[in-house]
């Protein structure tokens, strides 16, 4: 059994959003700090985190300085530069480690390791230039999305095709990226499991919720999901796997489509993740506090469900609602602080809490 981190203990995080922000509070919750390693002038983490270093991911004096206050390292998003990780990971420990950020950050490296355990995922093929996109689109159909293979998010770097017509611009909408093309997959909808594994292998997994998505952006997850025991078992058993083959510790957000054939995989993040937010309001331990436990070596917690939850991100101007939203009975808002309300930009979210019935 590994031994935990005391008490008053750091926990650095890299990065300073929303997740950054909500880790924070959480590691206070249990007696630690926490110290923020962010580009970013005035990050929502840093309002409520005990330190931070505003300096890049290049900045390898900075990264030094960082490590040398912390007793462990995490992370809020997957796109954090090699180099960096290099010089973290020769003073502290990282966790999730280095495998399962070399995984994600590659969405051909991801398929591939996913269809390797034998999980099942969308078709799909590579594209470099335009001779593999003509091989591409013959292999994998239309319609059918090709994605930039690093970097895409919030349904950015993705350019869809109805028809083989499409595929030039598609093409050129990528930039040059290095990309991947994805079959559409014939599904009923979208569910996400969180599920975390501590430092000694424990696996505890968070109800199944149902995710729907609006303009590429996660717009609600309900939870219960729509789904029978037998496929909340085969979803809770998979991401379990996928935990289990990289050695995970910490929280991670696993996106499968329902289908009449069975789970397909979509994507998976090594991370706290939106889809799991309703976990505040739902459960005595939610997904924030689930992933200080997992990294500082703590036991994980009960991540039962003892209320039914709609969470609806905030965006853009859904600002304006914050009167009407705060006046709701049952409904527990959560901002993230953010100064500039920007169309698309995720402002805080709302937890809707109705008694649990299953």
């Amino acid at each position: 059994m590994t031994k935990p981190l005391a008490p008053n203990a750091t926990i650095g995080v890299l990065g300073g959003g929303q997740l950054g922000r909500m880790l924070s509070v959480a590691a206070s919750r249990l007696g630690y700090r926490t110290h923020i390693f962010e580009p970013g002038a005035n990050p929502p983490a840093g309002h409520v985190a005990d330190q931070v270093t505003t300096a890049g991911y290049d900045d390898a004096n900075a990264l030094r300085a960082f490590a040398a206050t912390v007793d462990v390292i995490t992370y809020e998003f997957e796109n954090i530069p090699t180099e960096a990780l290099d010089i973290l990971e020769a003073l502290r420990p990282i966790h999730p480690n280095r495998d399962a950020l070399r995984v994600s950050q590659d969405r051909l490296t991801e398929k591939t390791f996913l269809r390797d355990l034998g999980l099942t995922t969308a078709p799909f093929a590579t594209v470099d230039d335009a001779d593999s996109m003509t091989a591409a689109v013959a292999e994998v159909g239309v319609p059918a999305i090709l994605k930039t293979r690093r970097f895409g998010y919030d349904g950015k770097g993705q350019a869809r095709l109805k028809a083989a017509d499409d595929a030039a611009q598609a093409l050129a909408d990528m930039a040059g990226a290095p990309a991947l093309l994805e079959g559409f997959v014939d599904f009923s909808h979208e569910i996400s499991v969180i599920a975390a594994r501590s430092v000694d292998g424990q696996v505890s997994c968070f109800d199944p919720g149902e995710n729907v998505h609006k303009d590429g952006i996660l717009a609600t997850t309900t939870v219960p999901a729509r789904m029978s025991g037998s496929q909340r078992m085969d979803a809770v058993l998979l991401a379990g796997k996928i935990l289990n083959a990289l050695n995970y510790v910490g929280v991670m957000g696993v996106e499968l489509f329902v289908t009449p054939k069975g789970l397909i995989v979509n994507e998976i993040a090594p991370r706290v993740h939106n889809s799991g937010h309703w976990t505040q309001n739902g459960c005595t331990i939610d997904q924030f506090e689930q992933h200080i436990r997992a990294v500082a070596g703590l036991p994980l917690g009960d991540g039962q469900r003892v209320n039914n939850v709609v969470m609806e991100n905030l965006i853009g101007d859904d600002m304006d609602r914050l009167p009407d939203l705060l006046a709701e009975p049952a409904a527990a808002v959560h901002l993230y602080g953010k100064a500039d309300t920007k169309p698309g930009r995720k402002m805080g979210h709302v937890n809707r809490i109705t008694q649990k019935t299953a």
